[in-house]
């Protein structure tokens, strides 16, 4: 096995050397931004149509205090080999580190602090990105407690402690749903916002507005109204900050990071209205079958056909629900069989319902792009629930490590992946 990962690694290098042999030196071409027309995105002329993955953790492996430039390096280079080359990243991590299911270390300490190392972290990791010709999709707060996010705004502004969803996941909704209602928590995460779109890399001397590894500023991952009576000022909000990216950045595309239907209050005409919005470039959806009940733990190899079903019928409704714009399945994942973590247990039923979704994204025209969650690669994790010093992997740290994660080792998967990924970039959409 690590032949074989090596052997995809060398393959990788040597296309980039046969790549930058063949650029002449001393030009600079204008930078290729993602575009998006006809319900299409483009890159230039061409159609632009991607497999990608989470990898979430991306810009602290490029920290030098707490990452690993060599794993990303690595991880860079197999993903690129695969296919993949699009990457769906945080930049956040908010509040105390001393909080449970929590990422560390902490990208924002307090209201407008920032761990500067992390920060060119983040630099470095766009760098690197721009040296492959990958993009990113950078989300830049979180509905959900592992970074912060939601909660930690609530604290700021004096709400109190936030609630984890692991000790009462009514509690948890009841408490952010006071977000999109207080006007000083979304002040703050659009200080945030401003403070990061509008950053100059460090490493490459350019303003990220300037970025070709950009694809899209993301405004959360999975924002919700969690109540009824927060749906109209979700929308305003989700609005309100798509305009402020887009004054800050005429170049980038601006999306939601929404769940669809699931992330709406089961609101199909609310997520409508929401990437209706002209400040909105793109559709988001997510699905989880486990999560969602479309399968259980003591029947995940069982349960494919119907959580395939399922998926199709997900997507169908959003489809056809669609405001003319692309429309992208940002997040899908599937457990390992028995609910199992361990790196050489099996994924019989992920690799199935794997090859239904990426079946669904080549053939129906329907999906657009899509990243799968998520990217664990080399890391070794060595507990159940994350600790300090542990490896990150695609499992953030209040999940079970290595639940939905592809490693480098899953070869089955993987392949799946290359496959479908090199069959959409040599397509033809025009």
């Amino acid at each position: 096995m690590k032949h074989l990962v090596n052997l995809v690694i060398l393959f990788a290098i040597l296309a980039g050397v046969v790549s930058a042999c063949g650029d002449k030196k001393g030009e600079e071409t204008a930078p290729q931004f993602v575009t998006v027309r006809d319900g299409e995105f483009y890159i230039g002329d061409s159609v632009y149509r991607y497999v990608g993955a989470n990898f979430w953790y991306g810009g602290l492996l490029g920290a030098e205090k707490y990452g690993d430039r060599e794993r990303l390096a690595r991880e860079l280079d197999t993903l690129q080999a695969l296919g993949i080359d699009n990457l769906r990243v945080l930049v956040g991590g908010d509040g105390a580190d001393t909080i449970d299911c929590h990422i560390w270390p902490v990208l924002q300490t307090a209201p407008g602090v920032y761990n500067d190392t992390l920060l060119q972290g983040l630099d470095y990791f766009l760098a690197e990105l721009e040296k492959r010709d990958m993009k990113a999709v950078l989300y830049l707060n979180n509905a959900w407690e592992w970074s912060g996010g939601f909660g930690t705004y609530l604290e700021w502004t004096g709400h109190g402690p936030a609630p984890l969803p692991k000790d009462g996941y009514q509690e948890y909704c009841d408490y952010v749903c006071q977000f999109v209602l207080d006007d000083s928590a979304k002040q703050l995460a659009l200080n945030h916002v401003r403070n990061i779109v509008s950053r100059t890399n460090s490493v490459t001397g350019k303003p990220y507005t300037q970025s070709p590894a950009i694809m899209s500023w993301q405004i959360a991952n999975e924002p919700r109204p969690f109540s009824k009576e927060g749906k109209q000022a979700f929308a305003e909000w989700l609005r309100t900050t798509a305009r402020v990216i887009h004054e800050l950045d005429t170049n980038h595309l601006v999306s939601t990071g929404s769940e669809g239907l699931y992330g709406c209050h089961v609101d199909l005409d609310l997520w409508a209205e929401i990437h209706g919005y002209p400040e909105i470039d793109y559709s988001n959806i997510h699905i989880w079958p486990y999560n969602w009940g479309w399968t259980k733990a003591d029947s995940v190899v069982e349960n494919v056909d119907r959580a395939c079903e399922r998926t199709q019928q997900y997507i169908d409704v959003h489809y056809d629900k669609g405001v003319g714009k692309p429309i992208v399945l940002e997040e899908f994942g599937y457990p390992r069989d028995g609910m199992a973590i361990a790196l050489e247990s099996p994924t019989t039923g992920r690799d199935r319902y794997y090859e239904y979704v990426f079946s669904i994204i080549r053939d129906s025209g329907k999906i657009n792009g899509s990243n799968f969650w998520g990217w664990g690669g080399y890391a070794q994790p060595a507990h159940r629930t994350w600790e300090r010093g542990d490896d990150y992997s695609g499992d953030p740290a209040q999940e079970d490590q290595g639940l939905n994660s592809v490693f480098v080792t899953d070869t089955t998967t993987t392949a799946i992946i290359s496959r479908i990924a090199h069959e959409i970039k040599s397509k033809s959409y025009k």
